[in-house]
C-alpha cells in the first residue's frame, strides 16, 4: 500500500510465496509482505482512530455547511460554528453522533485498504513507483468502502446537527426506515463516490508521490521508512484532496441531511440540482462552505491514518517474520 518505496516490507515482484503451517501446508498470496487480513485489520484500526480523534472538527465542517445553507447572507465561519456549539451544547455537541462513526469507519476502512493493496499489486505491474496504479486503486478502493459508510454517514451528519431530533443512532436508523424508507441511507452514495473518486486518486497519489520525495531528500531513511515521513506525506495529501473536492462534499451534507432542521429537500439525489439550489442562494462561494474545517479535518486524519496503518503493518511484518523463524 503505502510502502511502495520501502523494500524492507516488499516481497521481490509481488510473487505468491508459500506459507508453512506446522499442521498442513496452503497456499496463500502475501503483498507487502502481509496477508490480506492483516491489511483489513491494519485498515480497520487506522480508519477508527483517525475518525475517533478528528471527530469534533467534522462536526464543525457539517454545522458550518447546513448553516450556510438556512442562513446565505450570514454564513458560518468557523470560530462562529465552534463558539455556538460550545456555548449551546458543551464539549459533548461536538460528539454527537460520534457511535455512528465508531460502527461504520472500521468496517469501511478495512475494506477500503485491503482493496487498494489488491488493486495497487495489480495495476502496478511489479513497478513500485507507479503513480497511476496508486489513483486507479484509490478509485477502487472508495467505490467499495462508500458502500459500506455512507448509511452510518448518514446517520451521524444527521445527529451532528444543532437541535437534532433523532435520540441517539438506534432511533435515527428506526425512524428513517420508516418515514423514508431504505433509500435515504443511500441518497448520497452516488454524489460520496463521485466526490470521493477524484478525491482518493488525488490523495494516494500524492501521498505515494510526497513520501517517496521525502525520502529521496533523505536518502538514509529509504531502508526504514519513519513516522514523521507517514504523517507528512499524509497530511499534504490530505489537505490537497480536500479542498479540491469541497463543492462535492457540500452537495453529499445537504442530501444528507434535507428535511432536518430547516435543511432544504430536493425533489431528486441528483448532483446538478442540488449545486443549481445552492448557487441560486448563495452564489458559487457556497459551493465552498466548511472548506476550512474540512481541509483541518483531512490533513491530520491523513496524517494519523496512515501513521497508524503503517504502523500496524509493521506489527503485523514482525509478527510473521517470528512465526517463519518458528519453523
Amino acid at each position: 500500500m503505502a510502502t511502495d518505496a520501502s523494500p524492507k516490507y516488499r516481497t521481490p515482484d509481488f510473487h505468491p510465496e508459500i506459507s508453512v503451517n506446522p499442521s498442513k501446508t496452503k497456499e496463500t498470496t502475501i503483498h507487502d509482505g502481509l496477508e490480506f487480513w492483516q491489511f483489513m485489520i491494519s485498515g480497520s484500526i487506522a480508519g477508527s482512530v483517525e475518525h475517533m480523534a478528528m471527530y469534533p472538527v467534522d462536526t464543525l465542517k457539517t454545522r458550518m455547511q447546513v448553516i450556510g445553507a438556512s442562513r446565505p447572507l450570514h454564513p458560518a465561519g468557523v470560530r462562529q460554528a465552534f463558539s455556538s456549539v460550545l456555548k449551546l451544547e458543551g464539549p459533548a455537541g461536538f460528539y454527537r453522533g460520534i457511535a455512528a462513526m465508531g460502527l461504520g469507519a472500521g468496517p469501511a476502512h478495512a475494506v477500503y485498504f485491503s482493496v487498494y493493496e489488491l488493486c495497487k499489486e495489480f495495476f502496478s505491474g511489479g513497478v513500485p513507483n507507479n503513480s497511476m496504479a496508486h489513483a486507479v486503486s484509490g478509485v477502487f478502493s472508495t467505490v467499495a468502502s462508500d458502500a459500506v459508510i455512507t448509511p452510518m454517514d448518514m446517520v451521524k451528519q444527521r445527529l451532528q446537527l444543532k437541535s437534532s431530533p433523532y435520540k441517539g443512532v438506534p432511533d435515527c436508523v428506526k425512524r428513517v426506515l420508516v418515514e423514508e424508507g431504505i433509500g435515504a441511507f443511500y441518497a448520497s452514495y452516488r454524489t460520496t463516490v463521485i466526490m470521493n473518486a477524484p478525491f482518493q486518486a488525488v490523495h494516494f497519489a500524492t501521498y505515494e508521490a510526497v513520501k517517496r520525495a521525502l525520502m529521496e531528500f533523505d536518502p538514509n531513511s529509504g531502508s526504514d521508512e519513519s513516522l514523521v515521513v507517514h504523517a507528512t506525506a499524509g497530511a499534504a495529501a490530505g489537505a490537497l484532496a480536500a479542498t479540491l473536492t469541497t463543492p462535492l462534499d457540500v452537495v453529499k451534507t445537504q442530501l444528507q441531511c434535507q428535511g432536518v432542521c430547516g435543511c432544504d429537500r430536493f425533489s431528486s439525489s441528483s448532483i446538478g440540482n442540488v449545486i443549481e439550489t445552492v448557487v441560486r442562494k448563495e452564489g458559487y462561494r457556497g459551493l465552498m462552505r466548511g472548506w476550512i474545517p474540512r481541509m483541518l479535518f483531512h490533513a491530520p486524519a491523513a496524517a494519523i491514518c496512515w501513521s497508524t496503518y503503517e504502523a500496524s503493518k509493521s506489527f503485523f511484518q514482525r509478527l510473521n517474520d517470528s512465526n517463519k523463524q518458528d519453523f
